[in-house]
Formats: C-alpha cells, structure tokens, sequence
C-alpha cells in the first residue's frame, strides 16, 4: 500500500490569532485536498506536539490551535513543521481518521418538514420523488463541521439538484433540518436562522452537548440519507427524547 507524502514548506503555515496556526493543504476543494486534511489530522493525532491544545479540520486547511503560554508561534510551528516532515512517510491510506464511517441519517422529506422541496424539483423540472430518489441516492462526504455547533457541510451532491441559497433566508429552520444551499447539502443541528432550500428533515440529534465529542458527525465522515415516513419519523423522534 502506498503512503502520503507532501512536500511540507514554511509558506503552508500562517499565524491566526496569539494562539493558532493555519495549515494550509490546498487551494481548490477536491477529494486530493480533503485527503490531505484528513491526513494531517492523522498526523496530529498520532504524534505528541508541545503545547497542543486541539485541532480543527475546514475545507482548504487545518487549524491548529496551542497554548501561547507554553510554546511562541516560531517555535510551535517550527516542531509542527517537523513533526510532519518526519512522521509523513508513516502515514498510510487507511489511517485517515474516520474516513471509512458511513452513518445513516433517516430524513421524512417534503410537507411542513421540506417547505421547499416543491421548488427544488420544478427548478429542475423534476418530480417531488424523483427529488428524494437523488438526494439518497449518494453517500455524502462531510468536509467540515461549522456555521453552528454539529452542522455537517456535505459534498457530493447530484448535479440535477443543486440550487442556489433562498433570497431571503428564514429567521428560523428548525432543528435536525435536511437543506440544499448551492452544490453543497446540509442538516441543521438546532434551530437556527438559515438560507437554505429545506427539503426534510431528521429525528436523529446532530448535536449531543451531554456526550464527548457533542457533533455526531465528523469530517472524514460519509452521511447516507435514508427516506422514512411520517409515523417513522414520529416514532423515531419519540426514541431520541424529543416528543
């Protein structure tokens, strides 16, 4: 099996704040890059780096943050820099942290849980069926977690379904919300203020502040949605603790 390996130079890293360093690992959102975000989370996580506090993964880059109190930015990125230069060429494919975990997400689409399902499906001349049919179709790649705590930005949306973000956004999208915004599809993990076409919506808790970690989802993650009915979103909804 071959490793990754990359050629790790000073200009990758960048100073954020008095506590952080970005490690930037491309230019363009790709499944390359994803992977290398993922492998530098693999990194972090199996090396002992001074000072480290945590790490966090986005589209382009990994931000990892430290106490300034230990270790200075010079000398935290200097031994960051190292550490990934000497522990790269150990890293294997299948190391990639939860790059393999498929979690199913039960969504009831349309009615008052997908207001504008009809919409995305006369946008693209298709059937309110055809629609669900697509979106579950596919296993969706989660590139980061943000915008709110647990909130799975997924990639791998059909190309027949993807709609640009409302004009004007709702001033509330309730909680466990299954939205398309442009390219990208997305649940909503607590009711929030939101642009997105909301197409269904999940039972299953995205956020859990009681549990460690609290998001359950994570990037390297793969969401496959699963159509239910009502009764079985009722029903699930009443096994999570929410009716």
């Amino acid at each position: 099996m071959n490793t990754i390996t990359y050629d790790w130079t000073d200009d990758m890293l960048s100073p954020l704040g008095e506590c952080g360093i970005v490690i930037r690992c491309g230019d363009t959102l790709s499944d390359g890059v994803h992977q290398r975000v993922m492998s530098v989370c693999a990194l972090l996580e199996k090396g002992s780096l001074p000072a480290t506090v945590e790490w966090v993964p986005s589209y382009l880059s990994v931000t990892l943050f430290y106490d300034p109190w230990i270790s200075s930015y010079q000398e935290t990125s200097r031994l960051l820099l190292q550490h990934l230069r000497q522990r790269n060429e150990k890293i294997q494919p299948n190391d990639l942290r939860k790059s393999t975990r498929i979690v199913t997400i039960p969504v009831c689409y349309g009615r008052e849980f997908g207001p504008d399902l009809e919409y995305v499906a006369n946008e693209h001349g298709l059937t309110i069926e055809e629609v669900i049919t697509i979106h579950s179709s596919v296993d969706y790649l989660v590139h980061m977690i943000g915008f709110a705590p647990g909130f799975p930005y997924l990639g791998g949306l059909p190309e027949q379904l993807a709609t640009p973000r409302r004009a004007t956004p709702r001033l509330q999208v309730e909680v466990g919300t299954v939205g398309i915004g442009g390219s990208q599809t997305g649940i909503y993990p607590i009711t929030t203020p939101g642009g997105w076409q909301c197409i269904g919506r999940t039972p299953i808790r995205l956020f859990r502040p009681e549990t460690n970690p609290p998001s359950l989802l994570e990037a390297g993650d793969f969401v496959r949605f699963k159509p239910i009915t009502m009764p079985e979103y009722l029903e699930l909804e009443r096994r999570e603790g929410k009716g």
